[in-house]
């Protein structure tokens, strides 16, 4: 039951960062919810692995490189996700960054 709680507020927390974004748009929100699961399995399965390979870049740059994983995250499900489009790197960087925002929020309330 927790897991589909959380599908529910990263589905609303993608559609208000959408709102909130220029460059990213999201259909409806059986697409938002669509699009929660599709994170949730990349970050499950994708992130570990980019996490693993770029160890020293992340090192080096004290943790800031995590921000282009999450951007290349984004990016990875507006590829897999018909009626999810962002207008680039930057648009996606600035959505995971809402995006994690809102949820903090949203996971706080709830």
């Amino acid at each position: 039951m927790g897991f589909i709680v959380k599908l529910l507020i990263t589905g609303a927390a993608a559609m208000l960062a959408a709102y909130i974004l220029p460059g990213v748009n999201i259909d409806n929100f059986i697409t938002a919810l669509i699009l929660a699961l599709v994170l949730a399995l990349l970050n499950a399965v994708v992130r570990p692995i980019l996490i693993f390979l770029t160890i020293p870049v992340t090192v080096l740059t004290l943790g800031i490189f995590l921000l282009v994983i999450n951007a290349i995250i984004i990016l990875l499900a507006d590829a897999l996700v018909d009626g999810f489009d962002t207008s680039g790197f930057f648009a996606a960087l600035l959505f995971s960054l809402v995006l994690a925002i809102i949820e903090a929020i949203l996971d706080f309330i709830f």
